[in-house]
């Protein structure tokens, strides 16, 4: 038995019409052409579908049965026909992210508010538990963009610039180290670093001063909530080094200050890694662009 689309229209037009004279006006065909589309359809079925010489024109059970199917699948074809336009033009889509920089999810909530009112029918989440295998993901089409500091060289990926930032040693403000006008790796040695609760190869403290230094800390505290590090940090429990845009955004106390790593300040970048094929849509162009925005709104504050 092969039903196509068309003999589903059929039979629910001829229903809704009671004729074959008006069932064919509403699907544009001649009255010749539908009642061979009906011999078609009784055959593929094997049996009869319409109540012979009725009028108005009536089902038989099988073809109330397959009236049924027909009222529940065109409707839902409809709405894929309609789901694919919308991708089609850009309007509908996923945004699955995954977030390799843990500081980013203080940074990351604006813009997706922003984003959510322009793009009300894209599909956004976010996947912190892919965090640390984000990059396969994206190339498995697990997720849709992955927020990194560290570009690779990826067949199919695009890491796209979306702005700088200086990691900034914090200290509270009765620290010895506060009296200084910036800090470097030595400085650390006898500190207890208060970080967040990832991987070091994920910390700019560790990648870009220390471990190329080799200095330890005396102690390492890991802590979820950038609120807490400050805390912590204001109290005199620890140092930490976090994204200068972080400290702007959260502001928590005046217990502490905030001095550059080295005397010439340490700069990262941040990236979007997007596949190739999907740099161009309509709602990722945006995301990048109002990513791009925030820090800067966060810098005038």
């Amino acid at each position: 038995m092969h039903i196509e689309l068309r003999h589903l229209r059929t039979i629910k037009a001829i229903d809704e019409a009671g004729s074959l004279a008006r069932a064919a006006d509403r699907l544009h065909i001649t009255q010749s052409a539908l009642s061979h589309q009906i011999k078609h359809l009784e055959e593929q079925t094997g049996v009869e579908l319409f109540v012979r010489r009725s009028k108005p024109m009536q089902l038989t059970a099988a073809g109330r049965r397959l009236l049924q199917t027909a009222e529940k699948i065109l409707p839902e074809m409809a709405a894929l026909e309609e789901q694919f336009k919308g991708i089609l033009s850009g309007k509908t889509g996923r945004l699955h992210i995954a977030i390799e920089c843990h500081a980013c999810f203080e940074w990351l909530f604006p813009v997706l508010e922003q984003f959510r009112k322009a793009w009300g029918e894209v599909d956004v989440d976010i996947r912190p538990g892919l965090a640390f295998d984000a990059l396969p993901a994206l190339q498995k089409e697990e997720v849709d963009l992955v927020v990194s500091s560290d570009p690779e060289d990826i067949e199919g990926v695009e890491f796209i610039p979306l702005f700088d930032y200086a990691p900034v040693f914090v200290a509270a403000a009765t620290h010895p180290l506060a009296q200084k006008e910036w800090v470097e790796a030595a400085d650390f040695e006898g500190e207890t670093l208060i970080t967040y609760p990832v991987d070091r190869a994920r910390l700019d403290v560790f990648t870009e001063l220390l471990t190329p230094a080799g200095v330890e800390p005396a102690a390492q505290r890991q802590v979820e909530l950038t609120a807490v590090i400050l805390l912590l940090v204001a109290s005199n429990r620890g140092v930490a080094v976090l994204p200068d845009w972080v400290v702007r955004e959260v502001k928590y106390s005046s217990d502490y200050v905030t001095r550059p790593i080295t005397e010439n300040g340490l700069t990262k970048r941040l990236y979007a890694a997007v596949r190739t094929e999907d740099v161009t849509r309509p709602f990722v162009s945006h995301f990048i662009r109002l990513a791009r925005t925030e820090p800067v709104k966060l810098q005038r504050q």
